[in-house]
Order: C-alpha cells, then sequence, then structure tokens
C-alpha cells in the first residue's frame, strides 16, 4: 500500500482515477527509503516508466518508489488536493504551464542545492535547463524536448495516393488536402481532419504565425476578436465542406489517445505533440505519420514536453533528485523510457540511444530537426486562468461547430469571457 493515500486514490485506472502502485523491490516494510512519483499518461507511458523505475531500484537497494498515475484531465485537481492536504508526492511529473504556479506557492523544492551533484544536467544545455527556471532557480527537469504537429494516417493516405501535408503547407492547402481525403474515402462519418477548432496549442501557432500570442508577459490576452473569429470560421468552414469532423462526432473526444478522432477511426490527421507519436501508434493498427502545423511563417516553439520536481515538503531531497537524475541522464533509464516523453535533452543520453532507437524514436529526433527554421522562441508560460480558458476554448468552439451559434457571436463571447477569467485569476 502507499503511504497517506486515501482509499478514493487507490482505486483502478480504468474507472477513470488514479493507479497506484508498487514497484518490486526491497521486501515491504524493509525498506529503508521510502518514495512515491506521480505523473500524468497512459499505459505506454505507465509502462515504461514502471519499467525505469525497477532499474532504479535494482541499482539501489533499500529503495522503493510507489507510483501514481492518472489520466491529464483528472492529474491536476488530484495533485491540487494532494498538496493542499500536505500529501505530495516526493517526485512530480510537472507541466510548463503550471510550473511556475506551483514553484511561486512553495509547493516544489529548488534543485539547485542538489546541482550538480546527485543532479548533473549540465548537458541538456541552457535553453533546455531555463526551461525548469523559475525566478532564477530550478525548479523543473526536462524529461523531452517536444513541439506541437500533426500526425496523418499514412496507411489510408497512401491508398488513396494523397500526398500528407508536409514542411511546406500553408493552411489553405491543409484544409484543400482534409477535404480531399474525405471525398475520396467517400465513406460516412469519416473526415480529413479532426476538427481543431478547439485546439489550443494549434491556435497558438496560428497567432503566433500572425506575430502575436496567446498571452502577453503580463497575463492579458495578446491576440484580437479577430484572430479568434478567422480561428473559428476556417474550422466552420472546412467542417461544412467535409475536411473536419461534425460537432456530434468530435463531441466524443475525451482529449485522450483512445478517443482522438483518428484514433477512433474518424479522421486521417489530426493535431498533437511529437512526444505523444509512441502513444498514438500503440494503439492505432494503420502506420502514422508526422509533420508541422501548417503555415508558412515560424509558429511553433522547442518545448520541455513535461519535466520532473521535487515536492518542497518531502523529507527525501536528496534521494528524490537523484531519481530525477536516473530518470533524465542515465542510459540505463533511456533504454527503456526511449523518445515517448520527447527527444531526451541530456547529450549523454541522447548519443547512447541513437543507435538503439526504433522507427518511432527516429522520427521524432529527426522532427525536431527538421522545423529548426520554423521555430521561435519560448513564450512565457500561461498565467493563472489559462486553464479555464483552455476549456471556455472548446466548450464556445463547440457551439459553432454544432452549430448553434454563429461565427461573430462565438468570437466575441470567447474574448468576453476570457478577459473574466484573466481577472477571476
Amino acid at each position: 500500500m502507499t503511504r497517506n493515500l486515501s482509499r478514493r486514490s487507490t482505486l483502478a485506472l480504468g474507472a477513470g482515477l488514479a493507479a497506484v502502485s508498487a514497484l518490486p523491490g526491497a521486501a515491504f516494510g524493509q525498506a529503508a527509503k521510502r518514495l512515491r512519483m506521480t505523473w500524468w499518461g497512459g499505459t505506454e507511458r505507465a509502462k515504461r516508466t514502471q519499467d525505469a523505475l525497477q532499474v532504479y531500484q535494482k541499482k539501489n537497494p533499500g529503495v522503493q518508489i510507489d507510483t501514481e498515475t492518472v489520466g491529464w484531465g483528472d492529474y491536476w485537481t488530484k495533485l491540487a488536493t494532494q498538496v493542499a492536504g500536505g500529501n505530495a508526492p516526493d517526485v512530480i511529473q510537472m507541466d510548463y504551464r503550471y510550473i511556475f504556479e506551483y514553484a511561486r506557492r512553495r509547493s516544489l523544492k529548488p534543485l539547485d542545492e542538489f546541482m550538480p551533484n546527485p543532479l548533473d544536467i549540465a548537458d541538456f544545455g541552457a535553453a533546455n535547463i531555463d526551461g525548469g527556471r523559475v525566478d532564477g532557480k530550478v525548479f523543473g527537469v526536462s524529461m523531452g524536448v517536444n513541439s506541437t504537429c500533426i500526425f496523418h494516417n499514412r496507411t489510408v493516405l497512401e491508398r488513396l495516393k494523397i500526398n500528407p501535408p508536409d514542411l511546406t503547407t500553408t493552411w489553405p492547402q491543409f484544409a484543400e488536402i482534409a477535404t480531399a481525403i474525405a471525398k475520396a474515402e467517400g465513406r460516412r462519418g469519416f473526415f480529413g481532419s479532426t476538427n481543431a477548432g478547439f485546439n489550443e496549442p494549434a491556435l497558438e501557432v496560428w497567432v503566433r504565425q500572425r506575430g502575436k500570442a496567446l498571452y502577453t508577459d503580463e497575463g492579458k490576452l495578446a491576440f484580437a476578436r479577430d484572430d479568434i473569429a478567422e480561428w473559428f470560421d476556417y474550422w466552420d468552414q472546412m467542417r461544412q465542406k467535409g475536411g473536419a469532423v461534425v460537432g456530434e462526432i468530435q463531441a466524443l473526444n475525451r482529449q485522450t489517445t483512445e478517443t482522438d478522432m483518428l484514433s477512433m477511426g474518424r479522421a486521417a490527421i489530426t493535431f498533437a505533440h511529437s512526444n505523444q507519436l509512441v502513444a498514438w501508434q500503440a494503439i492505432n493498427k494503420d502506420k502514422l505519420g508526422m509533420t508541422a502545423i501548417p503555415g508558412a511563417k515560424p509558429g511553433q516553439y522547442y518545448k520541455p514536453s513535461m519535466l520532473l520536481s521535487v515536492s518542497a515538503t518531502t523529507p527525501q531531497g536528496q534521494e528524490a533528485a537523484r531519481i530525477v537524475n536516473f530518470i533524465s541522464t542515465d542510459p540505463d533509464a533511456g533504454a527503456v523510457l526511449g523518445v515517448e516523453r520527447g527527444v531526451p535533452p541530456s547529450k549523454r543520453m541522447r548519443d547512447a540511444l541513437l543507435p538503439k532507437v526504433d522507427e518511432l524514436g527516429r522520427a521524432q529526433i529527426e522532427y525536431i530537426s527538421a522545423i529548426a527554421n520554423n521555430v521561435s522562441k519560448l513564450p512565457p508560460p500561461p498565467p493563472k486562468g489559462a486553464g479555464e480558458i483552455e476549456q471556455l476554448l472548446k466548450r464556445v468552439y463547440e457551439t459553432v461547430s454544432l452549430g448553434t451559434a454563429k461565427v461573430p457571436d462565438a468570437a466575441t463571447t470567447f474574448m468576453t469571457e476570457a478577459q473574466k477569467a484573466l481577472e477571476r485569476a
């Protein structure tokens, strides 16, 4: 059993809540050091992480790591509850969206005191280290480098003899490709592309290609009503032409790998992050391909796919830092984890991994290299209230995709409610 966990936290992952387990290692009750680690993700990530932690425990007898995993949708609510209750896991998978908030609330431990021993991340390079820095101190260690992307069903497109989008594809050309796929397939309920009008990462690329951003450094909206109106209209027009999934079907997406429109066989193209290729391919029988989000101008950026942080309240700070170092830099961990969380920022780990990497691993590494000319500066982290706005985007755009609201009205509603959300935060 995991220490200090409520009964609710021990319910099965299949019930939609946390999956909690104790990794094989020291006999129960005999571990000199016992820690907890938590992360979000699907079954592929869970297996790889469990296997890597087993390697660590074999190398470090007397250490036991209890694990908790849950989907993205429930992860942040659960973590906030644990932190507020003084029951935070020792090692926490953290996202760039939230690290500033958790660090400034003193919920995370600064890691500088553990550098360079036991935490030696010098070979990450300054940019990748800075991705986990808050107010001058390091609070998170990058687990992988990724960027937004689109996945396409290679099997379907090759059968239809339609060339997939590539690094030169513009937004108008993307709409033409998606519509052509739907017409060529001619199957009821199948569309060229997922309807990404609700997809915040794709929207962010769209506004950055216009020289704007989602948020200013001060945490205000950095784009105008016309930008969101044109975004809604782009996807609404594609939906009406049959190129994008209709609202009734798109509503089935629960923002999981399994319910994504590509995985459900409803679309040939979806929007994702490059590190997700492993998980997507694991549940899709057809071969998948990957390329950049459309647009002639740079709008994407290199982002820490996720970070590892240490709880401010852990009594095992030194051991937690050793675990973070192992997962982030040790070739033995890299051999198990692969690139499921993104391309390792550690040169040592990456060099050891390259000769062993499979087709999916090579695709990610090659993609990160290929978009070098299409990336721009990492934006500031989203402000408080951004999570509410992400849900607002989905809710408001659904009124457009379901035909219950016109684009101009939906755009006005979104801007009004988004500004209120930032004011409340």
